[in-house]
């Protein structure tokens, strides 16, 4: 057995851990109970989404992330060719905006991992929306964090 020496400073955080337990420390909850998405609201933003990210409408290569009220209204949008990228800045911008993380929702462009559950968690984000289905690990990370997960498709929103 090899044992890694550098803690990374980046990326997914798996480089550098001594063992998989630490990847999966537990999740804080987000509140007693998931927060109820309005179907709605989601399709209200989903509908303004795209026009709110202007480098993909130049080059189609980049993922967004959106901060939306809870009656639909998107507050915030960042996007970079990472997804995990676009959150954190979403992260940092809705901190200079002083945004309220109990009044809304976060929507994504991308799928939708364990990584970014676990991101939307630990920022105490009540409800997290992709534009792609989640894997297992992330509907079960988000249940354990009491977060609501769905996915926006032609067929609506899809809660998990």
């Amino acid at each position: 057995q090899e044992r890694r020496n550098l803690t990374g400073r980046s990326s997914c955080g798996v480089c550098g851990l001594d063992n998989m337990e630490a990847l999966f420390e537990p999740l804080p909850a987000v509140g007693d109970i998931p927060a109820v998405l309005d179907g709605p609201a989601v399709a209200r933003a989903v509908d303004v989404f795209a026009d709110s990210q202007p480098m993909k409408a130049l080059n189609h290569s980049v993922h967004g992330a959106a901060w939306v009220s809870l009656d639909g209204q998107v507050q915030l949008v960042r996007e970079d060719v990472g997804r995990h990228n676009a959150l954190d800045k979403l992260a940092g911008a809705m901190v200079q905006a002083g945004a309220d993380i109990a009044a809304g929702f976060c929507l994504m462009s991308s799928r939708c991992s364990y990584e970014l559950v676990e991101k939307a968690a630990r920022m105490g984000m009540p409800a997290l929306v992709t534009l792609s289905a989640p894997t297992a690990l992330a509907i079960d990370r988000a249940a354990e964090a009491k977060l609501s997960l769905a996915t926006w498709s032609r067929d609506g929103l899809a809660r998990f």
